[in-house]
């Protein structure tokens, strides 16, 4: 099967913070009130989608997972048994995680801020439209950026649903490469062209289909030929192909 051997070399620039951060997000629940046990399977799902993708991460996402496994271990346990040590004083065996995450926000906020007032001050002294321009000759209203996390989000969302409407199994399917995919991508949107993630799955026929074809897109991403936007957060993604220079 390609997709086991095949290796998509992605820069991640997000870290283990940034997903846990995602993660609570998607939930919709404070910091100070997230499910440890909740948290920590998405994100162990995570980690298991990229590796099915056989995708690289940095050793932080390991070490993350580990000391997540670690705190999870230590809610578990009473207070008398808990192991020697500073944090063993704390009530909460999450507490530090939640400063980590609470420190590493603010700085996320802040850095986002700058970057909107960057914007804002761009767009003051932005060209205004001909006056008689027409509606498609103008830049569109850009979409929210979309993350690796939301593809992820979207690929396990696809993934399941496929394997819950059509019984693949542990069917081995060698009939598809990513570079089939890949031309089958392109020869699907003309530039400017863009369809849901969702129907991009809608004629696959295997599991190795699906993963094949998402390989393809994020290696289409990674050129620059395609791009992936959403109007809200955790929107609907759309996949649209870059236009012609």
């Amino acid at each position: 099967m390609e997709s086991a051997d095949y290796k998509v070399s992605l820069e991640i620039f997000e870290g283990p913070l940034d997903l846990l951060l995602y993660l609570i997000r998607k939930d919709e629940v404070d910091i100070y009130d997230i499910s440890l046990e909740r948290v920590t399977t998405q994100y162990l799902d995570y980690l298991e989608t990229f590796k099915l993708l056989n995708i690289d991460l940095a050793s932080e996402f390991i070490s993350m997972a580990a000391n997540l496994m670690y705190i999870k271990s230590r809610t578990l346990l009473p207070k008398r048994e808990q192991p020697p040590g500073d944090e063993a004083d704390e009530d909460d065996p999450r507490w530090e995680l939640i400063r980590q995450l609470i420190e590493y926000k603010k700085f996320k906020d802040a850095a986002g801020f700058l970057a909107r007032r960057e914007v804002e001050q761009e767009s003051v002294f932005a060209l205004t439209p001909e006056k008689n321009a027409k509606p498609e000759d103008l830049e569109p209203t850009p979409l929210a950026e979309v993350s690796i996390f939301d593809l992820i989000r979207a690929f396990q969302n696809v993934l399941k649903r496929f394997e819950e409407a059509r019984d693949f199994g542990d069917i081995v399917d060698d009939r598809y490469t990513v570079n089939d995919k890949i031309e089958f991508l392109l020869t699907s949107l003309q530039p400017g062209q863009g369809m849901t993630l969702q129907s991009l799955f809608k004629e696959a026929t295997s599991k190795v289909e699906v993963i094949v074809t998402f390989l393809a897109l994020l290696e289409l991403m990674k050129m620059n030929q395609f791009k992936a936007k959403q109007d809200n957060l955790m929107g609907q993604i759309e996949i649209v192909r870059s236009a012609a220079p």
